[in-house]
């Protein structure tokens, strides 16, 4: 109410917030975490010894140079490695090494400076291998490294995200105007939803200078905070819409929509929030950068929903139906005002056979999440994340080809107080491919992993211990294959008290908002099913390539190793919005004196239209992250648009009214004490919002 009587400050104060927020935190720049601050365990502690020792390794890169004829690579090699020297950017450039039948020929080198920085100062190398290149068209030129791979990632990642932002908005506004059938108000959710987005990107990058992160917190920021920011919008828009439609002024119709569908939205931002804060528990600095991404967008999205959203609706009047488009307003009315045709046919037989509808839906949900059973993860490498045939994964392949190499070997780093000691002189000894750092104490040796994780694991509980106990020496392993077992290590460690934090707190959010420990529960019990038959969705597309080729994808044989608690974590989160709105809906028709069933009924009926326009906003915006080019990115695109589209379906509108039915009374029965405990409920707004519409032009 602050908000429609001072609509110019609050209109003014959040542009100016977005504008200070977007322009100081464009100044600061983003920091992104290092290797060591990315990894867990053993392999994490081995990269920050060298880090702060100054002995980071540098990014490497490889030059393969193929010919028809044996040797006939000579010249070309040459004349790269010449081209390659003159651009004063590398180090260490070795002499061409001819693969088994003399064809092929691989040039090593490694990038000066920070291999952080390296993939910004590699375009110069990367233009002198083009250059040679184009000079011998008869032979074919592959590179693959740290420094060329990061640079072509960056530029993706920066084409991809504007290529969402491009194709989530005009979508979300399509949607909109669908659901509206005006301009203006479908234009308030996505601008309000934008620049939330905006503000946040400011503030989260003056935050990453206290917490890294990861390369793409950017995008799955934009991901979350357009899709939840426009979300709350049209909640509170469309109970708006429909207690003006119903003959209430401007002032009444705003006073109802905050004492539902904004405390709705306050409830299930504030789950959101919590849920994601639950990241912080997986002692990842990954998901603590992820968590607060989320918890700060999501945040301004909510009180923007809360506060400017209300002052630029008092400010419009009846102007919000401005830019009507006539077929699809009186679409949007019908919409509105009624319960909906396709809703009600599916509530009925819903209602009159409960326990058989809640069955199937069960079954069905089970049903795709079966293949989940068989669910493997990894960090997936480069040459995975962007498909068999993108330029990157093909450089790849065709070097690991003609010079294969076997898992990378491990690197184990030897720290002590004196790298000189005897005794650590004959550990060291006991090994090949020794370096000793004398100055720094620091010893580093290279062991071949030609077992894999086996061989790491005996590397580790075997071998290290039998040379460096009691030498008062550290040894430490990381490397590839190190750095993926420790991070999975990491992960199952984490989803355990993760889990454990989000229902704890789901439960306690939804006992207190509701006064059920029923409803409670279900809610909890609903957000699995939805989350293991996105799981099980995932697991058989991009593990196993069912269907992947319909989206423009393939199996890879895994599923990102981060994915999972990831998004067990945002969908118990965004689970909540359309609960806590349908919820609300039914419990404020039970307090109108409506039985179980009929409030149930009614309940459901009015918020399907809301309901149906904000899932198809959340499954568009989900889906454009689907088609990017990262594999990452994909799964999680797929994965919480088949989530979000299921809940807004099966659950929604199958599962929940018929569970509900079956419990009855149950669902409204606060245990005795609970009612002295604090609520997140505020006064029941008046039954007659309910009452027979009054007509009115529109």
């Amino acid at each position: 109410m602050w908000s429609t009587h001072h609509r110019k400050t609050a209109v003014l104060g959040w542009l100016l917030f977005v504008v200070l927020a977007a322009g100081i935190g464009g100044a600061t720049g983003m920091v992104e975490m290092s290797d060591a601050e990315n990894g867990a365990g053993d392999s994490a502690r081995a990269e920050q010894i060298l880090q702060d020792a100054g002995l980071a390794k540098p990014a490497g890169e490889l030059v393969m140079v193929s010919a028809i004829a044996p040797g006939d690579w000579k010249e070309a090699a040459g004349a790269l490695a010449d081209a390659v020297r003159d651009t004063g950017e590398v180090r260490d450039l070795a002499a061409p090494v001819p693969s088994e039948d003399g064809r092929d020929a691989l040039i090593t080198f490694a990038m000066r400076g920070d291999a952080r920085t390296a993939p910004d100062r590699v375009q110069p190398v990367l233009d002198a291998v083009a250059a040679v290149a184009k000079d011998h068209r008869d032979v074919e030129i592959h590179q693959f490294g740290e420094a060329s791979a990061g640079k072509w990632l960056g530029d993706l990642l920066a084409d991809d995200f504007r290529r969402a932002e491009f194709t989530a908005v005009p979508l979300a506004l399509g949607i909109l105007l669908v659901a509206f059938g005006a301009a203006v108000a479908a234009l308030l959710p996505v601008g309000l939803a934008l620049t939330a987005c905006l503000a946040a990107f400011g503030l989260l990058s003056l935050a990453s200078h206290q917490l890294h992160l990861f390369q793409t917190t950017y995008s799955v920021m934009f991901l979350m905070g357009f899709a939840v920011g426009v979300d709350y919008c049209l909640f509170y828009l469309r109970r708006e819409r429909d207690e003006r439609a119903a003959g209430r002024d401007a002032e009444t119709a705003l006073r109802i929509a905050a004492a539902t569908s904004g405390r709705a939205v306050l409830v299930s931002g504030l789950t959101v929030m919590v849920a994601m804060g639950g990241m912080f528990l997986s002692g990842l600095l990954l998901f603590k950068g992820f968590a607060l991404a989320t918890i700060i967008v999501v945040f301004i999205a909510m009180l923007g929903s809360v506060t400017v959203l209300p002052a630029l609706l008092s400010l419009l009047g009846d102007r919000v139906d401005a830019g009507r488009v006539p077929l699809l307003n009186r679409r949007a009315r019908r919409t509105g005002q009624g319960s909906g045709r396709i809703v009600g046919r599916v509530l009925g037989p819903v209602l009159a056979r409960p326990r058989l509808f809640a069955v199937a839906a069960t079954v069905l949900l089970l049903g795709l999440a079966a293949p989940a059973l068989g669910m493997k993860t990894e960090t997936l490498g480069l040459e995975k994340q962007f498909g068999s045939d993108s330029q990157l994964s093909v450089a790849h392949r065709t070097i690991t080809g003609s010079f294969p190499g076997g898992p990378a070997p491990a690197l184990v780093v030897v720290r002590a107080a004196d790298i000189t000691a005897p005794d650590i002189g004959r550990a060291l000894a006991g090994f090949e491919n020794v370096t000793v750092h004398r100055d720094r104490d620091i010893a580093e040796i290279e062991v071949p992993l030609p077992d894999g994780t086996a061989g790491l694991t005996e590397l580790r509980e075997k071998r290290l211990p039998a040379a460096f106990d009691g030498t008062g020496a550290e040894a430490y392993v990381t490397g590839e294959t190190a750095g993926s077992v420790d991070f999975n290590d990491q992960l199952r460690r984490g989803i355990v008290p993760v889990f454990a934090f989000i229902t704890a707190v789901t439960f306690l959010l939804m006992l207190f908002c509701f006064r059920s420990y029923v409803i409670a529960v279900t809610s909890i019990a609903l957000n699995l099913l939805s989350v293991a038959a996105s799981y099980g969705v995932m697991t058989a597309v991009f593990q196993h390539g069912w269907g992947a080729s319909l989206i423009g994808s393939e199996g890879v044989g895994a599923i990102e190793a981060w994915m999972p608690l990831f998004v067990l974590v945002v969908l118990f989160g965004l689970s909540m919005d359309y609960h806590v709105f349908v919820v609300s809906r039914i419990r404020e028709a039970r307090g109108a004196g409506l039985d179980n069933r009929g409030a149930i009924e009614t309940g459901i009926r009015r918020t399907a239209g809301a309901v149906t326009g904000a899932a198809a906003i959340m499954v568009a915006v989900f889906a454009v992250f689907g088609t990017l080019s990262m594999q990452d990115m994909q799964q999680m695109g797929v994965g919480l648009a088949v989530a979000v589209l299921l809940d807004a379906t099966v659950v929604r509108m199958v599962l929940l009214p018929s569970v509900m039915l079956l419990l009855g009374e149950r669902n409204w029965r606060t245990p005795r004490g609970l009612s002295r405990l604090p609520s997140l409920e505020g006064d029941e707004p008046d039954p007659r919002a309910d009452a027979t519409p009054v007509t009115r032009p529109v």
